[in-house]
């Protein structure tokens, strides 16, 4: 037989494909923690059922048109692994694709171009071979497809052995967390199982309530300011002691506060946010984000008037659920521009004006310096130069790095001017800040980039967070600045303590309000750190997928003493 005839044939779907299919679990192999029982079932048990899958079906183009979905997975499986370098598609990596807004979609893709170039190159020369066999009415013949099915049966026999051994020997294996691509079929289930509860938030958290009580008058005007920042590492800000000046402004402004040791409890922004909103930490979240309200139900249920502005699209996520209970809420994002965060400043102003007497509890959600960096900020923030590289890769991290830099200057003007705004009415005022999470920037030999992968990462949780008080504020409650001037150098779960510092901030008593959490209570405990991982589980940190070299860093960074 010629080699052209031999090439289309069924022979290559026969005896090839199965091996194309087992790309992902042999990388995973090589890049997951796993025990080497678990590894090597991995491998033998799925290439083998794919033989015998292939073995059953003489019409060999059918049956790779059927395993069309595996081979999708495969497709997604590889470009996640060329992004992260590790980890199985997470729930929440289908939960960010139902999440995630076009313009962020298409930055990333712009990045990813040689993973998909290369699954395009692995898997349409079979789909094209299939259709082809199909067209020309090709099948295999029954000696070769006999030979592919003891192939295959001898495989999968091996292989439940050595899962058998993997159940034995290891205490937590488990098929439908490591085995490839049932895991990720077990996680898109649950992922649409998710989908289908938050469809349901407002019938299940219908009847909650905080049981608000103020603990001050309403007559005396207050405004109490949460910032929250998106994608914002404290290892890059001046302040958390970063060696470029990008922080002038708050480094000098009287009243700061800075938490150097605080780590967000999730490197995804679906999950923090709503952490950072309500009294959801990393131990309860999986139990009761479908039933709980946030933050701003507490304000309302005691008279405080409350605005949500933010810098980013609705996404269908609980960001919007929990948004929806201020009493107003506002989106530069609404008009389908692309909007920088000082616009929200001038909505911010008017709001204040307009409300001549009692309280206000308002919430800016920033775009901060989520990638592409150089389009967060104005031209005149451009202090550090080069800083339009349009491709992220290793080679270009100082380019990158330059860019990102320049989008703390610009959070660090924008976070002063609100506190200028504050402070120019004098009245009692406070501005609390942080960030959902930080980011990855090729920062060591893993060579990881961006954040929400399905494993963090030091630089992912590592956020910055900090708190400013007016004089007038300062005055009236001596009490609440010296307690968090006393917590400065504590360790700090930012998704564990912003609810119960703004409560102790605005003076309420409420359901649910762990004051020990409160960076403003002179009872403050400092937290057991804990990771909310993909099975929205709060798990420690040694459990949370972070490597040694991320540990190194936590100690570095002062985290352990």
């Amino acid at each position: 037989m010629k080699l052209s005839e031999r090439i289309l044939s069924p022979w290559p779907l026969l005896w090839i494909y199965p091996l194309l299919l087992v790309i992902p679990n042999v990388w995973l192999a090589l890049s997951e923690p796993w025990t080497l029982l678990s590894k090597l079932t991995g491998i033998v048990l799925p290439l083998g059922l794919y033989y015998v899958m292939m073995g059953l079906c003489r019409r060999s183009g059918l049956a790779v048109l059927l395993s069309l979905p595996v081979a999708v997975l495969c497709a997604f499986q590889i470009v996640l692994l060329y992004l992260y370098g590790e980890s199985i598609i997470a729930i929440d990596m289908f939960m960010n694709v139902a999440t995630t807004n076009v313009g962020e979609v298409t930055e990333l893709l712009s990045n990813l171009w040689k993973a998909i170039a290369t699954v395009l190159v692995l898997y349409l020369p079979p789909l094209a071979l299939s259709v082809f066999l199909l067209v020309r009415g090709r099948r295999a013949e029954e000696a070769q497809l006999r030979h592919v099915r003891v192939a295959g049966i001898t495989l999968v026999s091996v292989g439940l052995v050595l899962a058998a051994g993997a159940y034995s020997t290891a205490d937590r294996y488990s098929m439908r967390r490591e085995l490839f691509p049932l895991n990720v079929v077990c996680n898109l289930c649950e992922a649409v199982n998710r989908v289908n509860q938050a469809e349901g938030y407002f019938d299940s958290s219908r009847n909650f309530r905080f049981h608000a009580v103020s603990l001050r008058p309403d007559s005396v005007p207050e405004v109490y300011v949460l910032v929250i920042g998106e994608t914002s590492r404290a290892d890059n800000w001046q302040l958390f002691g970063y060696d470029r000046p990008n922080n002038p402004r708050l480094s000098v402004r009287d009243g700061v506060l800075c938490y150097p040791y605080t780590l967000s409890e999730s490197n995804t922004t679906h999950k923090s946010v709503p952490m950072l909103l309500s009294n959801l930490r990393a131990d309860n979240f999986g139990d009761s984000v479908y039933r709980v309200k946030s933050i701003f139900e507490v304000f309302n249920e005691v008279g405080v008037r409350t605005l949500f502005l933010s810098n980013q699209a609705e996404n269908r996520s609980y960001i919007d659920f929990f948004s929806s209970q201020a009493g107003e809420c506002r989106r530069l994002c609404d008009d389908g521009a692309v909007h920088h965060d000082h616009e929200l400043l001038e909505h911010l102003r008017q709001y204040l004006d307009s409300c001549t007497s009692g309280r206000v509890f308002v919430t800016m959600h920033t775009y901060g310096s989520h990638y592409c960096y150089h389009e967060r900020y104005t031209s005149d923030f451009r202090r550090f130069t080069p800083d339009d590289a349009t491709v992220a890769t290793a080679h270009n991290r100082a380019d990158l790095l330059n860019a990102y830099d320049n989008s703390i200057l610009y959070t660090d003007a924008m976070l002063d001017s609100v506190i200028e705004i504050l402070d120019s009415r004098g009245c009692r005022s406070v501005m609390l800040y942080t960030a959902d999470h930080g980011e990855d920037i090729f920062d060591d030999d893993r060579q990881r980039f961006l954040h929400a992968s399905p494993t963090p990462t030091y630089w992912q949780l590592h956020v910055p967070a900090l708190m400013w008080m007016s004089a007038q504020f300062r005055s009236a409650y001596p009490g609440l600045f010296e307690a968090a001037a006393d917590n400065r150098c504590k360790q700090v779960s930012s998704t564990a303590s912003v609810f119960d510092t703004l409560l102790d901030l605005a003076g309420i008593a409420a359901d649910g309000h762990r004051p020990g959490q409160s960076l403003c209570n002179t009872g403050y405990r400092e937290p057991v750190r804990r990771y909310l991982n993909d099975y929205n589980e709060g798990v420690e940190l040694d459990r949370s997928g972070l490597r040694a070299p991320d540990f190194v860093m936590l100690q570095r960074s002062g985290f352990y003493k």
